[in-house]
């Protein structure tokens, strides 16, 4: 998925886990910018926290 809008580039899931996935993206959007700014500057990423 796309971090600035979500949107599934190539492939496809279940809409079922589709949802899942699209709510674990926006409850944690903003960890995920900060990691992939990190990565681009070659700092390993920390992990995000899975749905509960």
């Amino acid at each position: 998925m796309a971090i600035s809008d979500d949107q599934v580039p190539a492939g496809n899931l279940p809409s079922g886990k589709m949802k899942l996935v699209q709510a674990w993206f926006e409850i944690h959007r903003d960890a995920l910018m900060a990691v992939w700014r990190l990565a681009v500057q070659g700092i390993p990423p920390q992990r995000i926290r899975s749905l509960e």
